[in-house]
């Protein structure tokens, strides 16, 4: 059953308890025979083990059964906001991350530098992997050189690595087009699609900036081309301080993720170098808010780049950390992700990611092992990941009765 989200924002009440939701992203996998299980079966995570044999486990959908989720969603869902709902492009995401001032006007769309052949066909989305001293680089050229029709101006920003985010501001421009992105290998890049008829003039703008853009990159040995996804205009959401009663504070490196979090109303934490760094800083800010979210993405990295043994030592290397957190007592302690990356897969896929909830006031199931297959015996369940927030506040105390 999926809780109604408004119930809670009627519900919740300030207390001093404190909450902490470490997601590591890309979190569930698959079991790989020859490996001998899945990631999360094969490393060594007594940690991990133990937090689960003190709490209650289960398996969570971050949008529903069978449905494979981007980021956005399955972060949405993981703070109490409906995944579908509140679902917005990972354009906008990737701006808020990074502070671009964002207008009413503006349309945004996360950027991939790619590598394409002579025939124009991908051979690798990502460009290499390209530094982000070279996307430094590539943006001021691409800005230098490429010029749209009067009234429209585009701004080209570094994320990281080899992303960026183009914003394009003008009257009358719509967020109501396709992605240019195959999300595959071996087929040349989308043109631009208008979804809506009043869309048809943005996608012209469009065409001609990437038509510009590979002349512009063409001499360049692996980032010559762009792909172009989660096109998006700025939409208002409702804070976890508003909704919730919390005072939250983010720790996450990458921009997207500090966007999903500027967009919640949570304070951002500087950047940090590394993870270890990201687990000091929650404890160096520990009495200062009561809600955490501490994300590491390095999982997903891994997975993404069908790296099984990388991701092992990330899940290890996070459980070895995880008794900085359980030394603080938190109230709560949730251990999650916001969807699975089998390095078997190399990508995002449809399975439900475990869970752990932490809390005095659980009823402990039987489960002594942090992985897919344990979680899924585990007294919560198979369930909605929207209702994990509801869970958690409720651990903590901070929600009042329903009715009379």
């Amino acid at each position: 059953m999926l809780l109604n989200s408004d119930l809670l924002d009627q519900l919740a009440v300030k207390t001093e308890a404190r909450l902490i939701f470490l997601v590591m992203d890309g979190l569930g996998g698959m079991e790989v025979p020859e490996k001998g299980g899945s990631e999360l079966q094969v490393a060594r995570t007594p940690n991990l083990d133990a937090l689960a044999a003190q709490g209650v486990c289960g398996l969570f959908d971050p949008v529903a059964p069978g449905i494979t989720p981007g980021s956005g969603p399955g972060h949405f869902a993981i703070f109490g906001y409906h995944p579908v709902v509140f679902n917005i492009g990972r354009g906008v995401l990737s701006a808020c991350g990074i502070d671009f001032p964002l207008t009413p006007r503006d349309v945004a769309a996360r950027v991939n530098f790619c590598t394409i052949d002579q025939q124009g066909i991908i051979v690798d989305r990502r460009a290499g992997r390209i530094d982000t001293e070279t996307n430094l680089r590539l943006a001021e050229k691409l800005r230098r050189e490429i010029r749209l029709p009067e009234g429209v101006e585009f701004f080209f920003e570094t994320e990281k690595d080899y992303r960026a985010v183009l914003i394009l501001r003008g009257d009358d421009l719509s967020d109501q087009l396709a992605d240019t992105d195959p999300q595959r290998v071996g087929m040349p890049p989308l043109d631009p699609q208008a979804l809506d008829p009043a869309a048809k003039r943005t996608a012209e703008i469009i065409q001609s900036f990437l038509t510009q853009a590979r002349q512009v990159l063409a001499g360049e040995p692996r980032a010559n081309m762009l792909l172009l996804r989660g096109f998006a205009k700025l939409m208002p959401y409702k804070s976890l301080r508003e909704r919730f009663q919390l005072s939250p504070l983010a720790i996450a490196n990458y921009p997207m993720y500090r966007g999903i979090a500027r967009l919640l109303g949570m304070e951002i934490h500087p950047v940090c170098p590394d993870i270890p760094s990201e687990f000091a800083a929650l404890r160096a800010n520990y009495d200062k808010y009561d809600f955490f979210f501490l994300h590491v993405k390095d999982t997903d990295s891994r997975g993404e780049d069908g790296d099984f043994d990388g991701k092992v030592r990330v899940l290890e290397l996070v459980d070895s950390l995880i008794p900085q957190l359980t030394s603080l007592q938190p109230d709560v302690l949730v251990v999650t992700g916001d969807h699975s990356t089998p390095s078997a897969l190399a990508g995002h896929s449809w399975h439900p990611v475990p869970v752990i909830l932490s809390a005095k006031t659980v009823r402990r199931d039987l489960v002594t092992s942090f992985d897919e297959r344990s979680c899924s015996l585990g007294g919560l369940g198979r369930q909605p990941m929207m209702n994990l927030m509801g869970l958690a506040l409720a651990h903590a105390g901070r929600l009042q009765k329903f009715g009379a």
